[in-house]
């Protein structure tokens, strides 16, 4: 089994940053890709970025993409969001997520993901 335990939501302006970190314990040498959903009220969880293990496959929902970038620290078993230019749009509960199939990063989705934090809320105010 694999633990994820996100840290660093909260509440900022838009236009301002915020730093998401997600621990993984456990079985981490199992974990291929990780990556970050958000789910907005009433909305779909969707993908906002993911990393490969080889940290060299990087991708980004378009929505994202130039604001957020995504790293890891496969020594330390955590993976970061910086978050940056932020907007009210980017309001949702964010989560941290694994797999361990070795799939593309490129192509996660929800379903594919093995292992799930349980959220931290990133709250931005127009």
């Amino acid at each position: 089994q694999v633990q994820l335990v996100e840290s660093g939501g909260g509440l900022v302006q838009a236009g301002g940053s915020l730093r998401l970190s997600c621990a993984a314990s456990g079985r981490t040498f199992s974990i291929f890709g990780m990556g970050w959903f958000r789910q907005a009220l009433g909305k779909e969880r969707e993908f906002v970025a993911g990393i490969s293990r080889s940290l060299v496959g990087t991708y980004y929902a378009d929505s994202v993409k130039g604001r957020f970038t995504i790293s890891r620290d496969n020594d330390k078993n955590t993976v970061d969001l910086q978050m940056n230019s932020l907007k009210p749009e980017d309001t949702a509960a964010y989560y941290c997520a694994a797999e361990t199939s070795g799939r593309a990063v490129k192509g996660l989705s929800p379903s594919l993901m093995n292992y799930w934090g349980k959220g931290t809320l990133v709250t931005v105010s127009s």
